[in-house]
């Protein structure tokens, strides 16, 4: 579904640049003329949020870089350092601490954007996994950046999560102390985290590069479902939706900016601010918001083992969504019941992000438990059973009659019984 290059030189040195590397009418028929559905909506907007948020944390991350020390005795003062006498550190350290939770934020949306319109069913499977391993890059990358300010809820997260592969039988021993390079957390996991820190984001734009490529292929899905059948049914993608996609980021810039200038301390640990103590746990550990609902997920189950499987299974089940659900009609617009059930699962998955966040005692266990047992069910039993079993609405004969509200098709929708 990609759009014919339109693109014409005009200039003999552009003409001689285009003839031996034609990368200007790549992105012309990539960014300009690349036809994309009428109807998408401000959902849609969050895949170019989150390419400026990725190249801002980049951008940020290299400038903290030059000014941060990875060493265990060093590291906290350098953070400090940057904050009190660089030029506009505390500027850059908010911008990117804060960047990490605006990009979650994005991607949260932009996933749930894809569960809720089918955005995962053929033929973007491809495109589904892909994205998956943007959002694990994305984890990991977040984790280890967490760990670098080397205050006392960095220095204990990393201990409590890392120590969790010490749970796999056999080789969970060697695997840890292979990533704290040593018998503990101390310089030697400082130091690779930091580098790793470093190397990930650029390994993320090399995925995020197959993931576009990968959505030009079958083009954008809408929130019909219904793929375009005629060039009435889509619009180039600029200008329609570069102004679109502009005027979502500028608001979302705010958003971002609220928080920078006024609560830049908001989303983080008061316990951060003071300087890692291997002789002192925290009362209470905690990782970020985004990790939240997998953490409940984790200490929900009583057995060490168990709990690291269910947590990384509750991730990964994720990335199996287009095999669990194979109902024909990918929009939920037209799916009433799986509607239902992706709101609870969305109201689950909040639920566990709130337990996760209160200490482990009382009705928090056995809430985080039932709420656990929710989010497996959901993907192991309800959506297959949707699948077979859903009564659908009929769905529009085209694009172009869904946004104009006109006639639908006669027939029953593919999956009804």
């Amino acid at each position: 579904m990609s759009g014919e290059s339109t693109y014409v030189p005009k200039n003999a040195v552009a003409k001689w640049f285009e003839s031996r590397l034609p990368v200007l009418g790549l992105a012309h028929s990539s960014f300009v003329v690349f036809p994309n559905p009428r109807n998408l909506n401000y959902w849609w907007t969050f895949g170019g949020i989150l390419a400026f948020l990725l190249i801002s944390q980049i951008i940020t991350g290299v400038v903290l870089a030059m000014h941060y020390t990875p060493e265990s005795t060093l590291a906290f003062d350098s953070v400090e350092r940057i904050m009190r006498d660089v030029n506009f550190g505390w500027l850059m350290r908010y911008w990117h601490a804060n960047g990490a939770s605006m990009f979650f934020i994005g991607l949260y949306v932009h996933i749930l954007r894809g569960m809720y319109y089918g955005s995962y069913k053929a033929p973007r499977e491809v495109l589904w996994l892909l994205g998956f391993i943007i959002y694990l890059l994305s984890m990991a990358t977040a984790f280890m950046g967490y760990v670098l300010p080397w205050g006392q809820m960095s220095f204990w997260g990393a201990t409590v999560i890392t120590s969790l592969f010490s749970a796999i039988p056999v080789v969970g021993d060697a695997i840890t102390t292979w990533l704290w390079g040593g018998y503990s957390v101390d310089n030697a996991t400082l130091n690779r985290f930091f580098a790793l820190h470093y190397l990930l984001p650029f390994m993320i734009v090399g995925v995020v590069g197959l993931h576009i490529w990968a959505l030009h292929v079958p083009g954008s899905n809408n929130p019909t479902g219904i793929e375009p059948e005629s060039a009435k049914d889509t619009l180039p993608f600029h200008p329609y939706f570069t102004v679109k996609d502009g005027f979502a980021l500028t608001v979302f810039l705010i958003f971002y900016a609220w928080f920078v200038f006024y609560i830049p301390n908001y989303l983080g640990h008061a316990d951060n601010y003071i300087e890692a103590n291997p002789l002192v746990t925290p009362p209470h550990i905690v990782p970020e918001w985004y990790y939240l609902p997998f953490y409940a997920i984790l200490r929900s189950i009583p057995s060490k083992f168990g709990g690291f499987l269910a947590m990384f299974g509750a991730v990964l089940i994720v990335a199996v969504l287009p095999w669990l659900d194979t109902s024909k009609i990918k929009s939920a617009v037209y799916r009433p019941l799986f509607r239902i059930f992706f709101w609870i699962f969305v109201v689950d998955a909040v639920l566990l992000g709130y337990i996760g966040s209160q200490p482990p005692e009382g009705g928090a266990v056995i809430a985080g438990r039932l709420l656990t047992a929710y989010y497996f069910i959901h993907f192991l039993v309800i959506l297959p059973l949707l699948s077979r079993f859903e009564p659908t609405r009929p769905l529009p004969a085209s694009i172009s009659d869904a946004v104009l509200g006109d006639s639908v098709k006669a027939e029953p929708a593919l999956a009804s019984h």
